[in-house]
C-alpha cells in the first residue's frame, strides 16, 4: 500500500509564508551568520522566470514489484498546465494533463483513463499534492509554506536546514537548501507514529536564461516495509517556445474511478 499522508499539507496551511527579506547572491560555503528572511527570500528569487517549458525527460518508477523506465516529453506553462506524454518506439503509451483544478490522465496498454482531482496524482506519488506542489517539485522550489517567524535555520552539512519552529502535529517536517543558489537540495516529511516517510532529493543543477533547474529528481516514499521511488531526469529543456496541450481521449478507453 503505498502512502497516503492525509490532510497534511492542510496543516502546512498555518505556516504562512511572510515578506521583508532580501534577496542575496550565494556562495559555495553556508553563511551561519546569514539572516533567515534572506534565505527566504533569496530562495523564493530563485523560482525560474518562465512563461513556457519543453523538456525531455526520462522517469524510472520502482517499487517491490516492478522497475520502469520511459522517455517522457513534458511541458509546463507557469501557473497554468502540466502535460507529460510517455512514448516507446514513437507510439504514445500515456498521457498527463495537470491544471490547478484537474488531472486528466489516459494509458494505452490497459485502456483506461481518469478525469478528476488530484486523488490520482496523489495515489501515484503517495501523499497529498496540488498544482502548485507539483509545480514546485518539477523546478526545485519547496512543497512547504515557509516564513520567517514560524521557521528557524542553521547550517547542516553546508546547506542551510529549515525547521517549523512548532512541528505541525504527528509530523516532523525539514527543508535543505544549497548555498549556492538557494534551491531545495532535500526536503523531508515523515509520519513517525504511521512508518511513514516522503523525501525529495535534488541532483546538480543547472543555468539557463538567468534561472537554476534541476537536473534530476529523486522522490521516495515509504510506509512500512513498503518502497516506491521515481526518479526523474532531465534530458534537455527548452524555454518560452511554442508548445501545445493536446488532450483527447481516445474512444473504447475504461474510466478509472477512485
Amino acid at each position: 500500500m503505498k502512502i497516503k499522508i492525509i490532510y497534511f499539507f492542510l496543516a502546512l496551511l498555518t505556516l504562512t509564508s511572510c515578506g521583508g527579506g532580501k534577496a542575496i547572491t550565494g556562495s559555495s560555503t553556508a553563511n551561519n551568520s546569514l539572516a533567515l528572511k534572506d534565505i527566504i527570500a533569496s530562495h523564493k528569487k530563485a523560482s525560474p522566470n518562465f512563461k513556457t517549458m519543453a523538456a525531455r525527460v526520462q522517469l524510472v518508477y520502482k517499487d517491490e514489484k516492478k522497475e520502469q523506465s520511459i522517455v517522457a516529453s513534458l511541458r509546463i506553462e507557469k501557473d497554468k498546465k502540466i502535460w507529460i506524454k510517455a512514448s516507446f518506439l514513437g507510439v504514445t503509451i500515456a498521457k498527463v494533463l495537470i491544471t490547478p483544478t484537474s488531472v486528466s490522465y489516459y494509458e494505452s496498454v490497459g485502456k483506461t483513463y481518469f478525469q478528476g482531482d488530484f486523488s490520482l496524482l496523489s495515489e501515484f506519488l503517495g501523499t497529498e499534492l496540488s498544482f502548485e506542489q507539483a509545480q514546485a517539485i518539477l523546478l526545485g522550489q519547496s512543497i512547504f509554506q515557509i516564513s520567517n517567524s514560524g521557521y528557524k535555520v542553521d547550517v547542516v552539512n553546508n546547506s542551510y536546514r529549515l525547521l517549523p519552529k512548532k512541528q505541525p502535529n504527528d509530523y516532523i517536517t525539514a527543508l535543505f537548501l544549497e548555498p549556492t543558489h538557494f534551491k531545495v537540495k532535500s526536503e523531508m516529511l515523515s509520519q513517525p507514529s504511521e512508518s511513514r516517510l516522503l523525501t525529495v532529493n535534488y541532483g546538480p543543477y543547472e543555468r539557463l536564461e538567468g534561472s537554476v533547474y534541476p537536473s534530476e529528481i529523486n522522490i521516495d516514499a515509504t510506509e512500512g516495509d513498503d518502497k516506491t521511488s521515481i526518479e526523474i531526469n532531465y534530458r534537455k529543456i527548452d524555454l518560452n517556445v511554442s508548445v501545445n496541450f493536446a488532450f483527447d481521449i481516445p474512444d473504447g478507453y475504461t474510466e478509472i474511478r477512485l
